[in-house]
C-alpha cells in the first residue's frame, strides 16, 4: 500500500487529474463512441435493427416475441422446481465497470480521494438488480416482460438524475463542467439501458440475466 501511495505521489498532481479524467471519460464514453460509430456505419441496418436515432421507441419492443417465450421458460421451471430465490447478492454495476473501479481506486489511493471507491451511480445498479434477482413476483410471461422493461427504464432514470442531482459536486470532483457533467451521465444512462434490454434477457446463462436469484433457467 505504501509503495501504491508514493507511487501516485510521484506522479504529480497535474498527472494524477489527467489520469483521472482518463480513466473517468473511458467509463463514461468510450461506449458512446462505439454506438456511434455502429450507427454511422449502418450496422444496425445491416443486421436488420432498427436506428436508435430513427426510432428509439422500436428498440424497446425489439425481439418480444422470442423474449416472452423465455420468460415463459423461466416461469414453467420456476414452477416445476418449486425452490424459492436464493439470498439476494449484487456485484454492483455488472460487466466489470464496478470492479474495475474499485480495483483502480484499491491501487491508488489518491484516485479513490478524488473520485470515491465506487461509481457515484452503483446503488442504481443495486436496485436494478434486486428487481432482476427475483422477476419481483411476476406470474405470466407479459407481466414478466414489463417488470424487466420497468425495471431498465428504472436504471436508465436513476443514473440520469444522479448527474442531474449531484452535478456540482461531481463535476469539481472530475473537473468537468456540470454542463459536461450531466450531458456524459446522460450518454451513459442511455448505453446502459440497451445493455441491458440485449444482453439481460432471461435464461441466457449469463450471471446477470433477468431471474439471476432462480438457478433453473
Amino acid at each position: 500500500m505504501k509503495m501504491r501511495a508514493a507511487a501516485w505521489a510521484l506522479l504529480g498532481a497535474g498527472r494524477r487529474r489527467f489520469l483521472g479524467a482518463c480513466l473517468i471519460s473511458a467509463s463514461l464514453l468510450m461506449p458512446q463512441l462505439v454506438w456511434a460509430e455502429a450507427e454511422a456505419t449502418g450496422w444496425f441496418e445491416r443486421l436488420g435493427l432498427p436506428s436508435v436515432a430513427a426510432n428509439p421507441l422500436q428498440l424497446d419492443q425489439l425481439g418480444r416475441g422470442l423474449e416472452l417465450e423465455a420468460h415463459q421458460r423461466l416461469l414453467d421451471r420456476i414452477a416445476a422446481v418449486g425452490d424459492p430465490a436464493s439470498a439476494f447478492v449484487s456485484d454492483g454495476c455488472s460487466g466489470g465497470l464496478s470492479a474495475t473501479w474499485q480495483q483502480v481506486a484499491g491501487y491508488w489511493p489518491g484516485f479513490a480521494a478524488r473520485y470515491q471507491d465506487r461509481p457515484p451511480f452503483e446503488p442504481c445498479c443495486v436496485t436494478h438488480d434486486r428487481a432482476y434477482h427475483a422477476i419481483t413476483g411476476a406470474q405470466s410471461a407479459a407481466q414478466s416482460y414489463e417488470a424487466r422493461l420497468q425495471a431498465d427504464r428504472q436504471l436508465r432514470h436513476c443514473v440520469q438524475q444522479v448527474g442531474a442531482q449531484d452535478a456540482q459536486d461531481l463535476s469539481r470532483r472530475y473537473g468537468v463542467s456540470p454542463e459536461g457533467l450531466q450531458q456524459a451521465f446522460r450518454r451513459l444512462a442511455t448505453t446502459m439501458y440497451y445493455a441491458v434490454r440485449f444482453g439481460g434477457g432471461p435464461c441466457s446463462g449469463q450471471p446477470w440475466r433477468w431471474g439471476f436469484g432462480y438457478s433453473v433457467c
